[in-house]
């Protein structure tokens, strides 16, 4: 226990037990919060009267000398080592001013904030830098043919810059969620104190304004136990981790020499220690198991939140620790992916292989219907029996004839029809079965270049709300700086005017 709280309630306390429930450690990356919010506090008590300009001028000046955290176990959390500093600085009688009209329990909050305000910030960034990897690609390969699948079984032909889009929406839906929550992230606590805000005239409105927060959490109680947007954070993150994992399987599988269709870069793959053809694709396999920590800490955040009491609870600083592994967790799994898209080698496959010969199979039971006005179930039920026919045989989509097809159609609904040979040809494509799917976010050339288009608009929106709130934050601190700065130079005077 801090030896500013000893000789009050408490006499005395155990080391191990202060070292079992100290934060100091996890702590450490609130501390450039932590100054600044006693930065604020003290300049707003000055204007509110409720301490001298003088008295305010040292506390500034001895939060300034602050520099880094010493972290000692015997420390409760990085507020009272902040604290502790001040009072070496000044002395008893000034220093012990620094905590009027606050407590750890805003304090703890507010600084909590600051720092997830600038982490989503950057996780935002990462994600962009992944978003335009992905875009880039994808204009590469607007002609390139690529099987689609469902239930991992060869579906239909689609480009490979049709599913690339579909990975930048995946991630364009996360970039929202981050935006979302940071709008709830950004109010300020401070000024609630333990729960019951104060009896002291203070400005909420002064420190939230000087520390760049949009707004406060205006009833003291739910703004000192409310940690609903670490949840809520942590819940955005658990989505990105499991659509990052889907990034990824993909990948895993797609360059498995049984499929064959793209070949990672070397750098960020691995060989076996006994079989020398090998390569193994460990990095993306460990983002896959990382992504399934986010998960895991989703369900601690959630089962240590759950059921707490109204207001402060210690339970609450194991929490945090969660939520900073998961972001850092998702931020290295982003990076890599980031520098791993642009060095992928595709390879184009040929659809005369077995297992790609009948992908088209939608559009020739579609022929049948648009073009020869056979009731679709019976076309699906004709063209299912003749690949069936024909994979039982063991032979492709070339063995598909207008003959066949009649003779199919005979077979299973007595339709007797002429067939031109020209319409199976087309029907069996790949790429005129692309063209033809040029619906609204279908896969053919002209539609995928329209979405790259927008995608490329959506990116410069995020790149705008990114920094809007960077530049927010940016005024906020000059603002904080300059009103510091100006204090510490009254400082200055008053003792030079003194000599």
């Amino acid at each position: 226990m801090s030896d500013l709280l000893h000789g009050g309630r408490l006499s005395s306390s155990r080391t191990d037990v202060t070292e079992y429930t100290s934060s100091i450690e996890s702590d450490v990356v609130l501390f450039p919060a932590v100054i600044k919010i006693n930065q604020a506090h003290v300049i707003m008590l000055v204007e509110q009267g409720i301490i001298s300009s003088e008295e305010g001028s040292l506390l500034l000046k001895a939060l300034t000398g602050i520099k880094e955290v010493e972290v000692k176990p015997s420390l409760e959390d990085v507020h009272m080592y902040v604290e502790e500093e001040v009072v070496k600085a000044t002395n008893q009688v000034v220093g012990g001013n620094l905590h009027i009209a606050k407590s750890r329990n805003d304090q703890v909050s507010t600084a909590i904030r600051m720092r997830l305000r600038q982490d989503l910030t950057r996780l935002v960034d990462v994600i962009m830098a992944l978003q335009e990897a992905v875009i880039q690609k994808a204009r590469q390969h607007v002609h390139t043919v690529f099987p689609g699948y469902t239930h991992l079984q060869p579906a239909q032909p689609i480009t490979l810059a049709h599913y690339l889009v579909a990975c930048f929406d995946m991630l364009d839906r996360d970039v929202q969620r981050l935006q979302e929550v940071y709008q709830r992230v950004n109010k300020s606590p401070m000024g609630a104190c333990a729960l019951a805000t104060t009896s002291f005239p203070i400005s909420r409105e002064r420190v939230s304004e000087l520390l760049g927060f949009e707004g406060l959490l205006e009833n003291s109680v739910d703004a000192v136990s409310s940690r609903d947007f670490l949840l809520e954070t942590q819940a955005v993150l658990t989505i990105l981790g499991v659509d990052v994992s889907r990034l990824v399987e993909d990948l895993i599988l797609w360059s498995a020499l049984d499929f064959g269709l793209i070949e990672l870069p070397d750098a960020f793959a691995s060989t076996s220690s006994i079989m020398p053809q090998k390569k193994n694709p460990d990095v993306l396999e460990v983002i896959r198991a990382r992504m399934s920590h986010i998960h895991g800490n989703f369900v601690s955040v959630t089962s240590t939140l759950n059921a707490l009491p109204s207001t402060y609870n210690m339970d609450f600083q194991e929490v945090t620790p969660r939520v900073w592994e998961s972001l850092g967790e998702v931020e290295r799994a982003l990076t890599l992916l980031a520098e791993i898209y642009p060095q992928l080698t595709i390879r184009e496959p040929s659809f005369e292989k077995p297992c790609y010969a009948f992908t088209t199979s939608t559009e020739l039971a579609n022929m049948l219907t648009k073009k020869y006005a056979v009731p679709f179930r019976t076309a699906h039920k004709a063209v299912g029996s003749l690949v069936s026919h024909l994979s039982a045989k063991d032979v492709g989509s070339h063995e598909v004839s207008a003959t066949l097809v009649e003779a199919f159609l005979k077979e299973v609904a007595g339709l007797s029809l002429k067939i031109e040979v020209k319409d199976i040809g087309e029907a069996m494509d790949p790429t005129h079965f692309i063209e033809r799917h040029d619906v609204r976010g279908g896969p053919a050339p002209n539609e995928v270049k329209r979405m790259i288009k927008t995608r490329g608009q959506r990116l410069q929106a995020a790149k705008t709300w990114r920094d809007s709130v960077r530049t927010i934050q940016s005024k906020a601190e000059t603002a904080l700086t300059k009103v510091k700065r100006a204090y510490e130079a009254s400082e200055r005077s008053d003792k030079a005017s003194s000599r």
